[in-house]
């Protein structure tokens, strides 16, 4: 390129607000490329970090609204859930972290055959394992901190009602919350590729992550943080008379976080992710270049 033509290229990226869509699509053939090629012990401690992160920002949404709906009416409360819970994927992306479901971008750079498939499932499996390594880690020193003491037990109550609700949906409507939601959080990611400075990343982040999670959608890795949750807390008596839900939570264990939602949760991640986005947006913008 010309020095002329590098000037000019330069005014262009400086005076444009954000990157173009297909400018987005080119960068995640890249950023996938690097994201698959990572060491795995590298792999897995962004992994850890990311499955951190995430559940930082579902405590934090169970924190805040424990008790908001009597206030303001369920509504409101589900919007200040899914805000307070948008910091969770701002850590990861501007701190740097590899999270299972943005990963679902990957096939962009698998379908543009700058990543083979055996990369993209050695990335997605063992960034997967890893989240559920960092999400226990959290589950873990939260139930040490007893904050789910606070007014009364009612922070636990709020966190095993969500935990019990979560293992009770059907497999159909687990599978539709997890397509609806990874749609969502693989659109944040890409808006958050497609600002130029950290506000920006956090406004591009925050909105599709407040609309799925109060819209009541299903992430994988979050529930990787509430069920787990619900489980330690059940053997509670204090927190499960405090929700009411004495001789309910049948479904709460092992069994019910990974089959009767994490499983079909997951598919519906993938199918979210890597098809409405990653797939859809490869057709239009990068399939005739190929």
């Amino acid at each position: 390129m010309s020095p002329e033509k590098e000037n000019i290229q330069l005014v262009q990226d400086v005076a444009t607000p954000c990157n173009a869509p297909a400018a987005i699509a080119n960068a995640f053939c890249t950023i996938g490329k690097t994201k698959a090629s990572l060491s795995l012990a590298k792999m897995i401690i962004l992994g850890i970090l990311a499955g951190a992160y995430i559940s930082f920002g579902a405590q934090l949404a169970t924190m805040a609204t424990y008790d908001t709906a009597k206030y303001v009416g369920d509504g409101i409360a589900k919007v200040l859930f899914g805000s307070v819970f948008s910091v969770g994927l701002m850590l990861v992306v501007i701190a740097g972290a590899e999270l299972f479901t943005g990963n679902n971008l990957i096939v962009v750079g698998t379908l543009n055959k700058n990543i083979t498939v055996e990369k993209l499932l050695n990335s997605w499996f063992w960034v997967y394992i890893a989240n559920f390594v960092g999400s226990l880690l959290v589950v873990w020193l939260m139930y040490l901190a007893k904050l789910w003491t606070t007014g009364n037990f009612a922070v636990g109550a709020r966190a095993l009602a969500i935990a019990n609700g979560k293992v009770n949906i059907t497999w159909g409507a687990a599978i539709a919350r997890g397509i609806l939601c990874n749609w969502l959080v693989c659109l944040a990611v890409w808006m958050a590729v497609a600002a130029k400075d950290v506000p920006g990343k956090i406004l591009g982040i925050y909105f599709p992550i407040m609309a799925f999670v109060a819209s009541g959608f299903e992430h994988s890795i979050a529930n990787m943080y509430f069920i787990p949750m619900g489980i330690l807390l059940k053997n509670n008596i204090s927190v499960v008379e405090a929700a009411g839900l004495t001789g309910k939570l049948d479904k709460l264990n092992i069994s019910g976080l990974l089959f009767n939602n994490l499983l079909p949760v997951t598919i519906g991640n993938i199918i979210g992710g890597a098809f409405f986005v990653a797939t859809l947006y490869w057709y239009v913008y990068l399939r005739e270049n190929k």
